[in-house]
């Protein structure tokens, strides 16, 4: 097979307008080739540019039967809040959920999600899905050591009961800095393997910097309201994400989530702790809490790997990395198009540890191959309003 559009996504992030893809019947590339050597009428050609299928390194699949009940801009704690007020459903609105939301991300394009789960609601869902999921299966004991044991004896419940189908991981993950202890942080270590891709949500509001630099700001409330003693609680006069680079070992493959007020200094902190860190932005489900947005160039001047997600209906309108990337595009028009498609396709698929297979256009890899709209503006690349073309 032979496939032509305006233009093509290349593996080291050029949008070129000179090439095609030859692939066999199941769409695996036998070869990018360029355009003049193929002009026979048996090229099938498209509006657009050729991309490998989407990667989304951030979800909540299991969260979304709470699609638009939770406030936008109220910043996360609050947010915090009113999801475990709205968190369980009848059994049958949320597996509905569950389907529509995973069908949602098929038909945009996305053909791997790293997904956040608590439960098992998702598991008869991925397991007949088309598309590939990397589970994190998340703990917490709300640093509170009398909680460890019973945490961790919940989650691996949840752990052993997850049936995973050909292509699809699992991994025992924390939650977060202000949600995860030593000891547990410790047992997390010593029951994933070395190089396994596990995520942490990191430094999405100030006040987790706070409770951190100095025990102060609003999560000594937070915990107070859900009877949690925090009296033993010693700050560590660093950033949140310290406590984390402290207690994780270095030897997995970590993506960073959100990162909405990370530094220079704490993005190089991570990446001398462990080069293997990637860096997911949410960047709907950051505007939908707190009304901001990380530092982008920050992350750029540092050499960080970024990532794609589009955490869960919670906290978003829709499970879109198109949706996402029209958004970054809009506030962050510095970002070329070229940069946010690697973002969304290569980078993601090298922190889910699926690079072998996806995220690229590279003979022997069988990828996806989406169109999506995209037109030269005033020697720029933008995104168009039409929908995503699902070749492959």
């Amino acid at each position: 097979m032979k496939i032509a559009a305006d233009f093509l996504l290349t593996t080291d992030g050029e949008i070129r307008s000179d090439l095609l893809l030859i692939t066999d019947a199941d769409g695996q590339i036998l070869s990018v080739a360029p355009k003049h050597e193929h002009q026979d009428n048996d090229v099938q050609r498209f509006q657009g540019c050729l991309v490998p299928g989407l990667i989304n390194t951030h979800c909540h699949l299991e969260l979304s039967h709470m699609k638009g009940l939770v406030d936008t801009g109220t910043s996360l704690l609050p947010f915090l809040r009113q999801v475990v007020k709205y968190r369980d459903f009848a059994p049958e609105i949320i597996q509905e959920a569950i389907q529509k939301g995973d069908q949602e991300m098929a038909q945009g394009g996305i053909v791997a999600v790293g997904d956040i789960s608590n439960k098992t609601d998702t598991v008869q869902t991925k397991y007949h899905s088309k598309i590939r999921y990397v589970n994190f299966i998340e703990m917490f004991d709300f640093l509170q050591p009398g909680m460890t044991a019973a945490t961790i004896e919940q989650y691996r419940t949840v752990y052993d009961h997850f049936e995973l189908k050909a292509g699809d991981k699992k991994s025992l993950v924390p939650h977060a800095p202000y949600t995860v202890s030593p000891a547990l942080f410790g047992y997390i270590n010593e029951n994933n393997a070395e190089g396994t891709c596990i995520s942490i949500h990191n430094q999405e509001t100030p006040e987790e910097n706070a409770l951190f630099e100095d025990k102060k700001g609003e999560f000594l409330k937070f915990f107070q309201g859900f009877g949690m003693n925090m009296d033993d609680f010693q700050p560590i006069g660093k950033r949140s994400i310290h406590h984390t680079i402290q207690h994780l070992k270095p030897k997995f493959k970590t993506i960073m989530v959100h990162n909405t007020t990370c530094t220079a200094d704490d993005i190089q902190s991570a990446l001398t702790w462990n080069p293997n860190t990637y860096w997911a932005t949410c960047p709907n489900a950051n505007l939908y809490i707190e009304n901001a947005l990380p530092n982008y160039q920050v992350f750029l001047d540092q050499g960080a790997k970024i990532t794609i997600g589009t955490d869960s209906l919670t906290s978003n309108w829709h499970l879109s990395i198109i949706e996402e990337m029209r958004t970054l595009r809009k506030y962050c028009s510095y970002l070329p198009l070229e940069t946010i498609l690697t973002w969304a396709t290569k980078n993601g698929a090298e922190a889910l540890g699926l690079d072998a297979d996806l995220g690229s256009f590279e003979v022997g890899k069988k990828p996806g191959i989406k169109c999506i709209p995209v037109a030269q503006k005033n020697n720029k690349y933008e995104l168009e309003n039409s929908s995503i073309i699902n070749i492959f």
